[in-house]
């Protein structure tokens, strides 16, 4: 992210400098490098009230995912995926802690709880490791798992559905079935390249330097923190019943999925706080607790939309965007991908805050706005993937993988097509 942030700016103070060379002053109309430096000052502005506006709807979403997680509903999914899971990685025993992991790790990404997910997924990588017969080289497993893990179905993206309604939209829930298309081709896309790529990047003879690896997780003697108890699988048919729905969604959320959306954030506040009062939770108590970490994170993303917002808004102001909408829009249009969300889609892989910025800068543009049809698009392409390279490097550093083989070259394949099929359901329910 060091090296795009500053590529945007460079780019951007080029352009202003090529274009203040050829200026001629005119009464009333300011010079490049001026309208340059009020972009700077305007879109730090900027970011700073959107993510004051961010506030109050994030601390909604994560008050309910909070209820969600306290009634239950993770274990639900957990037990629901598990018959999958012991069907993708033969290589892990079904009671070993790594399958337990793993399957909390997933449930937790499916329904947005990002904070949650990333201690589930590293320890998933620790338990992967300790079955691991060449220490520093990626076993299948860990590479299906994270091609699995930056694609993963996404069943509510609450951070994306917090900043459309914080940017004016109309339908803020209104991406949740495209968000559910592109994320499931996404994922069917991942297992289906981590399989077929594993034949020709064998694993090899262990890495000379792999003795030298320390790697406590993996002692016999290593304390291990305890994972919530394991709740086991509903049986197959259940799940394949389950799994079944799910992707039955799919025609359903296409054919009626603007008359359902209006219902979506409504029956969602609804449904949770009705599970877990059944449950037996004390929902009020619980909302307020997660509610208030939804405030403290509305607070820390500041710094990194006035970063990426400053960036975007010097990218604009300086004509460059025009210049590369200008040369791409004849091609891009073509295909459904407007050159506006062109960044958008290159950058979604590379850093997940800076993408999260030219999405709030692209829905909060008023010439485009969150209910226009790139603002779906780029909507959907922020909550059907991650941030692969992000990912890749926070796990396979957690255990010191260095030799990463087929697992980019699959997760970039699955990036590729959630980009696809984003345009694809975008192009039937919005242009």
């Amino acid at each position: 992210m060091n090296w795009i942030f500053l590529g945007i700016v460079l780019v951007a103070f080029v352009a202003a400098a090529w274009r203040q060379l050829a200026f001629v002053a005119a009464e009333g109309l300011q010079s490049p490098m001026q309208s340059l430096s009020s972009a700077m000052i305007s879109s730090a502005a900027g970011a700073v009230e959107l993510a004051i506006g961010l506030v109050g709807v994030m601390t909604l979403f994560l008050g309910l995912m909070k209820v969600a997680e306290a009634s239950g509903l993770l274990t639900v999914i957990a037990r629901l995926i598990r018959p999958l899971m012991t069907r993708l990685f033969p290589e892990v025993p079904a009671d070993h802690p790594a399958m337990g992991a793993m399957i909390l790790n997933l449930s937790a990404n499916a329904l947005g709880l990002g904070n949650a997910a990333t201690p589930f997924g590293i320890r998933a990588m620790q338990e992967l490791d300790r079955l691991n017969p060449r220490p520093g080289t990626a076993t299948n497993s860990m590479a299906l798992f994270l091609a699995i893990n930056t694609s993963s179905v996404t069943l509510l993206p609450t951070g994306v559905i917090a900043l459309r309604a914080a940017a004016g939209s109309a339908d803020p829930a209104g991406i949740l079935p495209t968000t559910l298309f592109a994320s499931i081709c996404g994922t069917i896309a991942a297992v289906l390249a981590a399989l077929w790529l594993a034949r020709f990047f064998p694993a090899g003879a262990p890495e000379a330097a792999a003795p030298d690896i320390d790697r406590p997780w993996a002692r016999e003697d290593a304390p291990r923190e305890a994972l919530p108890a394991d709740p086991g699988g509903y049986p197959l048919w259940v799940s394949a019943l389950a799994i079944g729905g799910l992707v039955a969604l799919i025609p359903l959320t296409i054919a009626w999925g603007k008359a359902m959306s209006p219902w979506i954030v409504p029956g969602l506040m609804t449904g949770f706080l009705l599970f877990g009062a059944v449950r037996g939770v004390r929902i009020y108590e619980v909302f307020v607790d997660g509610a208030k970490e939804g405030f403290q994170v509305a607070l820390r993303i500041i710094p990194y939309l006035v970063a990426i917002l400053v960036a975007v808004g010097m990218f604009r102001a300086s004509g460059a965007l025009d210049a590369m909408v200008s040369a791409l829009g004849a091609f891009t249009s073509k295909v459904g991908l407007p050159p506006e969300a062109l960044p958008m889609a290159l950058l979604r892989s590379l850093s997940g805050s800076g993408a999260y910025g030219v999405m709030a800068s692209i829905i909060n543009d008023p010439a485009i706005g969150p209910d226009s049809y790139t603002g779906y698009l780029v909507s959907t392409l922020q909550g059907s993937s991650e941030t692969t390279f992000y990912v890749l490097a926070v796990y396979f550093g957690a255990v010191q993988v260095r030799r990463v083989r087929h697992t980019l070259a699959a997760a970039l394949i699955a990036d590729l097509v959630a980009v696809i099929a984003a345009v694809a359901i975008c192009s039937w329910l919005f242009a």
